[in-house]
């Protein structure tokens, strides 16, 4: 019963984070947290699946280095940005800039 209620909340979390993603698309970095945030959410749903028929737990550290190289890139992308635009909204930013 406990586990089930594990993987609601993680499905609430994952449904929040997809939420607000889709809601929140003017900075750069708000859309950046909130996909970390689902990330989160994915590695929460892989420990308790993992956990659950005990498995090793080397796919959730291989995971886990993945999305710190995601989060590293984003970050990456975000310095670049606010140095050429000055700020991280979205409407400043154009395609036809160099």
């Amino acid at each position: 019963m406990l586990m089930e209620l594990h993987v609601w909340v993680a499905l609430f979390l994952f449904i929040c984070g997809i939420l607000t993603f889709s809601s929140k698309r003017k900075h750069l970095l708000l859309t950046l947290l909130s996909l970390e945030f689902i990330v989160l959410s994915l590695f929460l749903v892989l420990f308790i699946y993992l956990n659950k028929f005990n498995y090793e737990l080397y796919l959730s550290m291989v995971f886990l280095t993945f999305t710190v190289c995601e989060g590293a890139l984003g970050l990456s992308i975000l310095v670049s940005m606010i140095r050429t635009h000055g700020n991280d909204y979205f409407q400043s930013f154009s395609v036809l800039q160099c």
